[in-house]
């Protein structure tokens, strides 16, 4: 909601989802070891997550 009423609106939008979606799900991520040894990164996984759910 601080993103939509930043840029001026007072409802929410995908975009502001998407835009801090990193930024507030990156810390909460915790890679095991093999997804270390896999070269896999937390923003590779939150990215996967945004394909998946639909946000409209």
């Amino acid at each position: 909601k601080a993103t939509a009423l930043m840029k001026g609106r007072d409802h929410v939008r995908p975009e502001d989802i998407r835009s801090i979606a990193h930024d507030v799900l990156r810390h909460r991520i915790i890679l095991t070891y093999e997804g270390k040894a896999l070269g896999i990164s937390t923003d590779t996984i939150i990215d996967e997550i945004l394909k998946k759910i639909p946000v409209e």
